[in-house]
């Protein structure tokens, strides 16, 4: 499948046609880029309006297709993440069931959804303000997403760091602390190479430590997690000691209530993320292809959204080519899809077959300053171009 196309105009001279036209550049480019795929890009008449109106415009579908292309490819990223962390494997991408390319090359304007006789003003704006909302819909949906799952990384982040940082809770048993009017546990965090100096030293950091009261209850990479019991009056003072030892006394309280809130909460945050997920990548699928319906990220997508980028993209190109050749409308438009090794080839192809009036006053124009090339691209043509980039 191609993945970047250019969107051309050709001028039909006075006394031809398009359909002479089209067979003229079929056979040139047949000849001479055999490997560049050709396609009618078939564009209706439209309401022209005045001079002035199609000025502006043309000055505002650039700043326009800017933000959709933006937000499309902000949609496009976001499935990939989520793709990526959810292991979904991409599947073939159709729209109502047509290959995506297919459909690009095989263009057909709906009439129902956008009325030839509209303004153009009236079809671009529309345009427009879809996208605006669905750019608002997703940071609103992002936001819900990332908000979830930054509070699931931090309780998994204290569950997965070292012993001197992570949540003890899921590591200590009922068993494990001794809790009385006198007496009281203390989890202290021994660095691995110390635990030796830990077993012959705790006993005698204080004088109220119950001896042979300590047991190893985890080990990490770096530290060991011993539990120590001692007077309740003695247990400022241990930490004080232990500290001075670098042995690291954990504040722990073991509260079952406590306990089961968590692993509620965390159970909870799951859920949420997978559905959240689940739901965002859905809507990511749908609603990318009304924001760029010429790209690929984006399964069994409605034509009713996906044709909205295309729709834009038609009304571009026949605004430009009024402003290019005059009226009343006489152009070719087509898509092609040349390598990079054929593109000069192509351009060559496609200046050659531009009216030769209009070829010379486009030089001239270009040499003195004049008009320069179709708004927003980079290179000057005797004919409206642009470039279309599926991924």
């Amino acid at each position: 499948m191609a993945t970047r196309y250019w969107a051309v105009s050709l001028p039909v001279a006075q006394g031809s046609s398009a359909s002479a036209l089209w067979n003229r550049l079929q056979e040139s480019i047949s000849k001479n880029a055999f490997d560049t795929p050709l396609y009618r890009f078939n564009i209706p008449n439209l309401r022209v309006g005045t001079l002035d109106l199609l000025l502006a415009l043309s000055d505002d579908l650039l700043k326009s297709n800017n933000f959709i292309e933006g937000v499309s490819h902000k949609i496009r990223r976001q499935i990939e993440d989520l793709e990526r962390v959810s292991g979904v494997m991409s599947s073939s991408l159709t729209v109502d069931g047509v290959p995506v390319d297919s459909y690009l090359t095989r263009f057909v304007w709906d009439e129902a959804k956008y009325p030839t006789m509209s303004p153009l003003r009236e079809i671009v704006d529309g345009i427009h303000v879809q996208i605006a909302k669905i750019e608002d819909d997703l940071k609103v949906r992002i936001a819900e997403y990332s908000n979830v799952r930054s509070q699931l990384n931090a309780i998994n982040r204290k569950q997965a760091g070292s012993l001197a940082v992570r949540d003890l809770s899921n590591l200590v048993k009922p068993q494990d602390i001794i809790t009385s009017e006198h007496l009281t546990t203390l989890l202290a965090v021994v660095p691995k190479y110390s635990q030796k100096d830990w077993l012959s030293s705790y006993e005698g950091l204080t004088s109220y430590v119950v001896p042979r009261s300590s047991k190893k209850l985890h080990e990490d990479n770096e530290y060991a997690l011993y539990t120590v019991t001692l007077f309740n009056r003695d247990a400022d003072n241990f930490r004080t000691k232990a500290r001075e030892r670098n042995f690291q006394i954990r504040d722990f309280e073991y509260n079952p209530e406590t306990q089961e809130t968590r692993k509620q909460e965390l159970e909870k945050l799951t859920q949420d993320q997978e559905t959240l997920k689940s739901s965002l990548l859905q809507w990511c699928y749908t609603s990318y292809g009304e924001v760029l319906c010429l790209c690929v990220c984006a399964r069994a997508l409605s034509i009713k959204v996906f044709s909205s980028w295309m729709h834009f993209c038609a009304v571009r190109v026949f605004t430009e080519s009024i402003l290019r050749y005059g009226l009343p409308p006489s152009f070719l438009s087509v898509v092609l899809s040349p390598s990079v090794k054929s593109e000069k080839k192509v351009r060559s192809i496609l200046e050659g077959l531009c009216d030769n009036l209009n070829s010379t006053y486009w030089k001239i124009e270009e040499d003195g300053g004049g008009m320069g090339g179709f708004a927003g691209d980079a290179d000057s043509h005797p004919y409206v171009s642009f470039t279309i980039n599926l991924v």
